[in-house]
């Protein structure tokens, strides 16, 4: 990858290690969330424009066969729509053999666009977005100071899906602790089958030290984190429940997980279920706590 002068610290989606990454944003407009530490230390900003082009042209310095860019921040579509296709436009004059330009999206960002500027984003090569869920528990997400509501979500990646634009969302195990995770798991799989995304990926709770004082606080109540039992059992209910309208790609090999499974929904759930009822009777083994990272 190009070597240029990020804003630190840069975090992107581990499908996107070898794509070029352009700064679009600095840090995140909403970051209220208390399970996320990503941009505690970073005050958002939209950059101007004449810096990302600048930053385009350093990398095309390097190399002008870049077929896939990832927009950094966490928040490019906070960005005017003009704004985005003006560097998406650059982007493909500059790169030639460009073939997809991916984003992190926020729910409220989503929901802001208008169909006809995510179809206008779309026809300028923005065709995948990456999506926290997180969890489709109306509580839940207040309680994690999310800022979105499960309806609100469910419209805004039906939105996408009309445009034209992949989504990949992410769903947090874990997070609704001891008492709370069939409230979660219910709940989110609900808002999955609903929005039928193109990929959902699940994440194991893990909490930064900075972090871990205001979720507990915002929480309202002693929270009690699941063990790897309780996490077997949100993924077994979460995989028997999931049955989308169209085939959505299953994914828990974030390193954070427990147990690695990967498949297609729904055409997939009996091979998923019997590979978790394995590692839950012992016969297939977990990822060594050790071994899980954010």
């Amino acid at each position: 990858m190009p070597e240029l002068r990020y804003d630190m610290p840069l975090y992107r989606p581990p499908s996107e290690a070898e794509n070029l990454i352009i700064q679009a944003t600095l840090g995140c407009s909403f970051n209220r969330c208390t399970f996320c530490a990503m941009y505690k230390t970073k005050e958002f900003r939209a950059r101007d424009l004449a810096e990302v082009f600048a930053d385009i042209e350093r990398a095309a310095e390097v190399s002008c066969e870049t077929r896939r860019v990832f927009l950094a921040d966490g928040d490019a579509l906070a960005l005017p729509t003009e704004d985005l296709v003006a560097i998406l436009k650059r982007l493909a004059e500059t790169f030639p053999a460009l073939q997809r330009v991916s984003s992190y999206a926020l729910p409220a960002n989503l929901l802001k666009k208008s169909l006809e500027d995510l179809r206008l984003l779309r026809g300028h090569k923005l065709s995948l977005v990456y999506y926290g869920i997180e969890t489709g528990s109306a509580d839940l997400l207040r309680r994690i100071r999310k800022g979105a509501t499960p309806r609100g979500m469910i419209e805004g990646l039906k939105k996408a899906r009309e445009a034209g634009i992949k989504t990949s969302c992410t769903v947090i195990l874990g997070v609704g602790g001891r008492k709370r995770w069939r409230d979660h798991i219910e709940s989110t799989a609900q808002v999955v089958n609903a929005a039928a995304p193109n990929y959902v990926s699940t994440l194991q709770l893990m909490l930064d030290e900075t972090s871990l004082e205001d979720f507990l606080g915002s929480f309202g109540e002693p929270f009690e984190f699941q063990d790897d039992d309780g996490i077997l059992a949100e993924q077994e209910l979460f995989v028997s429940l999931l049955d989308p309208g169209s085939p959505v790609i299953f994914r828990s090999n974030h390193a954070s997980n427990a147990l690695a499974l990967a498949g297609t929904l729904p055409k997939d759930k009996t091979r998923l279920l019997a590979e978790i009822g394995a590692a839950r009777s012992g016969t297939l083994s977990l990822r060594p706590a050790w071994a899980r990272a954010l």
